[in-house]
């Protein structure tokens, strides 16, 4: 079995920083892609930001400029920082991972998702 932990959501104000990360534990064989969602009320689930094994990546519009993924493939973790955080950032985060586990068999996983809540 595979699990995700997030951690680091949080209360923050406009223009502040939080930091995401999510661990991945359990049969693993090798992750491939590692990735950020969110999801606002009453809105559809959206990519925030996804990262290569190699680390290409690539990120929502909205996010480009501000926010940062990255990954520790020794570790089998992602982060996402996040910079100069808007009100309309306000969504559950969700990590996502595609991991070969150790039969071999592949699937994506999801964290259980964290707050981050932006005050104007």
């Amino acid at each position: 079995q595979v699990q995700l932990v997030e951690s680091g959501g949080g209360l923050v104000q406009t223009g502040g920083s939080l930091r995401l990360s999510c661990a991945a534990s359990g049969s693993i064989f090798v992750i491939k892609d590692m990735g950020w969602y969110r999801q606002a009320p009453g809105k559809q689930r959206e990519l925030v930001s996804r990262i290569t094994r190699s680390g290409s990546t690539n990120y929502a519009d909205s996010v480009k400029g501000r926010f940062a993924i990255s990954r520790d493939n020794a570790k089998n973790t992602v982060y996402l920082q996040m910079n100069s955080l808007k009100p309309e950032d306000t969504a559950v985060y969700y990590c996502n991972m595609r991991i070969v586990g150790g039969s071999r068999w592949e699937s994506d996983y999801w964290g259980q998702g964290t707050q981050v809540t932006v005050s104007s």
